[in-house]
C-alpha cells in the first residue's frame, strides 16, 4: 500500500491512500488546482482515484470536493449528515449516502466508516484496509474516545491529529469562544492528549506515525516533533504540515512482510479492521 497526505492543516486536508490501482482520497479540503499540482509532484495521477470519503462538512475537508469529483466523475461517500451540513449540490449519481460506521469496498480496500466527537452534523473518521495493512486517519478529534482507542491499536499506520498546543492556545490571539470551542471535547486534541492516546494505545504492530491537522496559529512542527519524536525511537515518525504534502510513502519500506492476509474483527460501534 502507498499513502500520503496531500494536504493538512485547518486551511485544508486531504489524504491519499492506494493499494496497486485501487486508491482513495479522505477529504478534498483544498482547491483542485492545488490537489493536481500536489499529485503530480508525488507522480500520481487524479483519474487512478476511485472514491473520495468525506470526515465532516467543515470547509478545511470540502473546499475542493465539488470541482475535482466533477471533474473526474469519482464517487463520493459521506454521511447524511455531512452532506446536508455541506450545503453542496453534487450530481446524484456521484453521491453515495453512508452510515457513519459503515463498510464500503473499493476494489481490493476496505473503507470503515469510524464514529467521532466533533461539532460536525454526522462526523466519521476512516480506516482504509487491504485485508493486511490498516491505516486510520484520525483527525478533528473531539476527544479520544473508545473508536480512537480501538482504530489506534489495530494500526500499522496512524495519521493522528495533534492540532495545538495548550499553553500556546490559551496564550494566544482567539476569541475566548473559539478556544472554548477548540478544547471543549467536540473540537480538537492537542499535542499533549494526542501523546498521551498514543501512548496508551499504540501496539507493536504500529510502524508508521503521521501527525497531522496542526494548528498554524497554536502549534508549530518543531515542538510537535520535540513531543512525540523521544517516544517513536521503533516506528517511523512524520509530521504533515500545512504548506506542502509529504512524501509518498510505500509500506514496503517499513521493514515488516505484512504478506499473510488476515480476517477483520468487530467493534462494539464498527465490524473494524484487519487483526493480525
Amino acid at each position: 500500500m502507498k499513502y500520503c497526505a496531500i494536504a493538512s492543516g485547518s486551511n485544508g486536508n486531504c489524504y491519499y491512500i492506494a493499494d496497486g490501482e485501487d486508491a482513495v482520497l479522505v477529504d478534498v479540503g483544498i482547491n483542485t488546482k492545488h490537489v493536481e499540482l500536489r499529485m503530480a509532484n508525488l507522480g500520481i495521477s487524479p483519474t487512478s482515484v476511485k472514491a473520495i470519503f468525506i470526515t465532516h462538512e467543515h470547509t478545511d475537508h470540502i473546499r475542493g470536493l465539488s470541482v475535482f469529483c466533477k471533474r473526474y466523475q469519482i464517487p463520493v461517500y459521506t454521511t447524511a449528515g455531512t452532506y446536508q451540513g455541506s450545503r453542496l449540490h453534487l450530481p446524484n449519481h456521484l453521491v453515495n449516502i453512508i452510515l457513519p460506521n459503515a463498510k464500503i469496498q473499493v476494489g481490493r480496500l476496505s473503507v470503515y466508516g469510524i464514529p467521532k466527537y466533533h461539532d460536525a452534523k454526522e462526523p466519521c473518521s476512516f480506516v482504509v484496509s487491504n485485508g493486511a495493512v490498516n491505516i486510520g486517519v484520525l483527525t478533528d478529534l473531539g476527544r479520544a474516545c473508545a473508536n480512537v482507542q480501538h482504530v489506534i491499536q489495530h494500526a500499522d499506520v496512524l495519521v493522528l491529529e495533534a492540532n495545538y498546543d495548550e499553553d500556546m492556545l490559551e496564550q494566544g490571539r482567539y476569541s475566548f469562544f473559539l478556544k472554548n470551542r477548540i478544547r471543549s471535547g467536540w473540537g480538537h486534541i492537542s499535542n499533549r492528549v494526542s501523546l498521551e492516546t498514543f501512548l496508551e494505545y499504540r501496539t507493536d504492530r504500529l510502524r508508521h506515525l503521521i501527525l497531522s491537522h496542526l494548528s498554524g496559529e497554536n502549534n508549530s512542527v518543531d515542538l510537535v516533533h520535540g513531543t512525540f519524536a523521544p517516544h517513536c525511537n521503533t516506528i517511523k515518525l512524520s509530521i504533515a504540515t500545512r504548506y506542502q504534502e509529504t512524501e509518498l510513502f510505500d509500506i514496503r519500506d517499513l521493514g515488516e512482510p505484512y504478506l499473510k492476509e488476515s480476517a477483520c474483527v468487530p467493534t462494539e460501534t464498527n465490524r473494524i479492521v484487519a487483526d493480525r
